[in-house]
């Protein structure tokens, strides 16, 4: 596997609904990387906060509320804002097909739905990590979206 990467799992806004993201941060830590999970109901601020308090290389949001078109591309902006533009991230939840390039479109790497193997959000971490260190591919230009 190489180095553990820093990973920060985030639950952006008022969403009550956890245990997607903790499934998530749990199959992260046992694949051996190191997970920081930020709790619920966090500004996108408080989560652009930890990701760089904690060197993160990547950050992981889950949206169950339907709130995600406006809290995945603030939390995308306020990342650039803050010069995190090395940052990979990706999303989960309830997130619907027809929502997803706006979402691509602010630098999303990639969406996972409800059922989505946690294999293949490894596997997407490995390449993304081995991707961005060859320098093959930009955030604007490739993106994995899974629906179980």
């Amino acid at each position: 596997m190489g180095e553990p990467l820093r990973i920060v799992v985030a639950k952006p806004g008022l969403d009550g609904h956890d245990r997607g993201a903790k499934v998530v941060a749990r199959a992260l830590r046992d694949a051996g990387h190191e997970v920081i999970y930020t709790g619920l109901r966090r500004s996108a601020q408080q989560i652009v906060d930890t990701v760089r308090d904690e060197d993160a290389r990547f950050l992981g949001l889950s949206s169950l509320s339907g709130a995600h078109g406006h809290l995945f591309p603030k939390v995308c902006e306020l990342l650039r804002t803050e010069g995190l533009n090395d940052v990979i991230v990706f999303g989960g939840g309830i997130i619907p097909e027809d929502d997803r390039n706006a979402l691509f479109e602010c630098k999303i790497r990639a969406i996972f739905g409800p059922g989505t193997p946690t294999s293949e959000i490894l596997e997407f971490i490995q390449a993304s990590n081995a991707m961005d260190d060859a320098g093959v591919g930009q955030p604007s230009t490739w993106h994995w979206s899974s629906e179980a």
